[in-house]
């Protein structure tokens, strides 16, 4: 009887690594399709649109966050603003915009203070009421903690040319702070992250959503979709936005331009929850993607089956071949796509962050609550039910303040 299973187990082990193996190995065709296409666009000349709106919503402080705010005043670009909002005076990012003004005083930087609760995601909320004081017809939206390099504005703008496309938006790189989770987590971003976009730009001939660390979108396609207020109670907004231009019969464009975001020094717990949140965003997002995703930790499969033959010399070949590809594919990506100097570091947590992976698909699939900036919400269909009780947070209408 005990026979039976591990041989049962041993077969379908091996065909999970086998299909583990054809997806890194789509992954790294993806990635080298992307690569040569970056090359020639490189050699492109950049345009330059109409002026562009940059709408930055922030919530507390993020690890390098003055520096990535310095890093989109000295855009080479000819003309834009940035609005800045956030829902709390006392917010402490507020005393950073002010020290930006300051030292940048001929850059048009806007302070809006967002004391309208207008959904469940105050992200979006805060989208909305900045959206009113945008002056432009094209907008360029990113996370706090984004960092970008100067001709950032020129690539990510310049596709909006072709009015077939509807949406742009760009890969990132993580740049760990010095904790083993944080590590986790770039190396989360630079081998299964990035990758899996590129497989999915290959698989449905495009991308069909956008991405938090850059959506850049013409201002009369967002009107056209329902403004911000259209999704202002789902959790997965940037999908929201491009599923919605997407059904509009607009193409969604990847950026050749990579940015970067700064990780805080995670602890194991802060690790785990982050990325669950991640895998339940997913999960509820695109479901049958999700599932699929078992099919795709060929590590854990490849074990498996060493474990189910009994250290069969066949099974250990099966578990190098799955290493090799996997790391190779995490060095094209990583190091390649993303120019993430920092892989090669990494890269010895990839066995390790493979394990740990499949124990959050499973927890992925296993609730609907969710953390948030501190907070707890039920997730159902892509919206967000907050479970907490409000605190000192502005629930009427009092008006969108600015400084």
């Amino acid at each position: 009887m005990v026979r039976h299973i591990l041989q049962t187990v041993e077969v379908i082990a091996v065909l999970g690594t086998a299909s583990s193996i054809g997806y890194y190995l789509l992954c790294l065709w993806s990635a080298g399709r992307f690569l040569k296409w970056r090359k020639r666009a490189e050699r492109g000349v950049r345009a330059t649109l109409g002026p562009v709106s940059i709408l930055k919503p922030l919530k507390g402080t993020d690890p390098q966050m003055y520096e990535s705010f310095r890093s989109h005043c000295r855009l080479d670009y000819p003309e834009y603003e940035i609005i800045f909002g956030v829902n709390d005076a006392a917010d402490p990012a507020v005393e950073l915009v002010e020290q930006l003004r300051t030292e940048f005083p001929n850059r048009q930087i806007l302070l809006a203070i967002c004391g309208e609760n207008l959904g469940t995601n105050a992200k979006v909320s805060n989208l909305i009421q900045m959206s009113r004081k945008a002056r432009y017809e094209y907008f360029a939206v990113s996370d706090s903690d984004i960092r970008v390099e100067p001709d950032y504005l020129r690539q990510v703008i310049a596709p909006l040319e072709d009015p077939k496309v509807g949406l742009v938006t760009c890969l990132y790189r993580g740049v760990a702070a010095q904790t083993l989770s944080s590590g986790l987590e770039s190396v989360t971003i630079s081998s299964d992250f990035a990758p899996g976009v590129l497989a999915a730009q290959q698989l449905e001939g495009g991308i069909r959503f956008g991405l938090g660390s850059t959506l850049a979108f013409r201002r009369s396609d967002l009107t056209a979709i329902g403004g911000f207020e259209a999704f202002v109670d789902y959790l997965a907004d940037d999908y929201e936005l491009g599923k919605r231009i997407a059904e509009r019969g607009l193409k969604s464009a990847l950026s050749d331009v990579v940015v970067e975001t700064f990780l805080p020094a995670y602890g194991f717990s802060e690790f785990i929850g982050h990325q669950l949140r991640w895998a339940r965003t997913i999960r509820d997002a695109r479901r049958g993607g999700y599932i699929g995703l078992i099919l795709t930790f060929g590590f854990f499969w490849s074990l498996l089956a060493l474990l189910a033959s009994r250290g069969a010399g066949w099974a250990w070949g099966l578990l190098c071949l799955t290493l090799l590809v996997r790391l190779t594919m995490a060095l094209v990506a990583g190091r390649g796509v993303l120019r993430d100097s920092c892989v090669p570091r990494w890269l010895w947590l990839v066995p390790i962050r493979d394990l740990v992976a499949v124990a959050i698909w499973a927890g992925g699939l296993a609730g609907n609550t969710i953390s948030w900036r501190g907070r707890k919400f039920h997730l159902n269909n892509g919206k967000l039910t907050n479970l907490d009780v409000d605190v000192g947070e502005p629930t009427n209408s009092k008006g969108l303040a600015e400084k």
